[in-house]
């Protein structure tokens, strides 16, 4: 029995928005990492050893240490947002691996319920865009878009998990056949499908958007430098390979 145009259709789009998200993530952090950075510039104060600036992007990338500085209530729903996300995430590990991990059957509760925390953060973070003057501002229709795509996918899968269930062992079978090229028939209900176009359409925007300040900040000068102008001179490699053809 042959595979039905949804499934080809779906199968074909995950496929192209894996391809896209993959290259393009490559591209940017490539990019990112042959961008000069001619000037010591972290920001004050700032650790004066190696060590030092690891434990500091770890703070930032865990806490949101200088959001949490500078304004507590978008600090209260961006946090609630990534860690709501992260959970949601490492449980949908469940639907490409076989047998499950047991760390994500551990997370299974946790993860249904981070949902709620995803959706109010962004929801938190969507009314800032409206509420707040200066920011609505300098808000682009992309910055719009990006929060209303996000809290989509959090709500529609919400449907899934709390009103209307769908064959998750069908779904399962879908992914890991993608994953081994052996397509099998995609589940036919309509939110489940709203929920998959609307996740391949963020994989295939996902390296043009804003929330390329994921892997961004790692490369921020501002962050990643240690503070020891007086220690030692900075010399951009660029700078370095042009003193040497001198």
């Amino acid at each position: 029995m042959g595979l039905s145009t949804v499934t080809m259709i779906y199968a074909g789009m995950f496929y192209i928005a894996a391809l896209v998200l993959a290259i393009g993530l490559v591209y940017k952090i490539v990019d990112y990492s042959r961008t000069p950075a001619p000037l010591k510039i972290p920001t004050t104060p700032a650790p004066t050893t190696r060590s030092g600036v690891i434990y500091r992007m770890a703070k930032e990338v865990v806490v949101f240490e200088s959001l949490f500085k500078a304004n507590k209530w978008i600090w209260v729903f961006g946090w609630l947002f990534h860690f709501g996300l992260l959970l949601v995430l490492l449980r949908h590990l469940r639907y490409f691996t076989e047998p499950v991990w047991f760390w994500v059957d551990i997370i299974q509760p946790f993860g249904k319920y981070a949902s709620f925390m995803m959706v109010i953060g962004m929801l938190g973070l969507l009314a800032r865009r409206f509420l707040v003057d200066r920011v609505r501002y300098i808000s682009t229709p992309s910055d719009y878009l990006m929060l209303v795509l996000l809290i989509a996918i959090g709500v529609t899968g919400m449907l899934m998990t709390f009103v209307v269930h769908t064959d998750i062992v069908a779904l399962k079978m879908f992914f890991m056949g993608l994953m081994y090229f052996d397509v099998q028939p995609v589940p036919g209900d309509p939110i489940l499908l709203i929920h998959l176009a609307l996740v391949a359409f963020l994989m295939l925007i996902f390296p043009i958007s804003k929330l390329l300040h994921a892997p961004g900040l790692f490369f921020s000068p501002t962050r990643n430098q240690v503070d020891n102008p007086r220690e030692s001179r900075h010399i951009a490699a660029w700078a370095a390979k042009l003193d040497q053809t001198k």
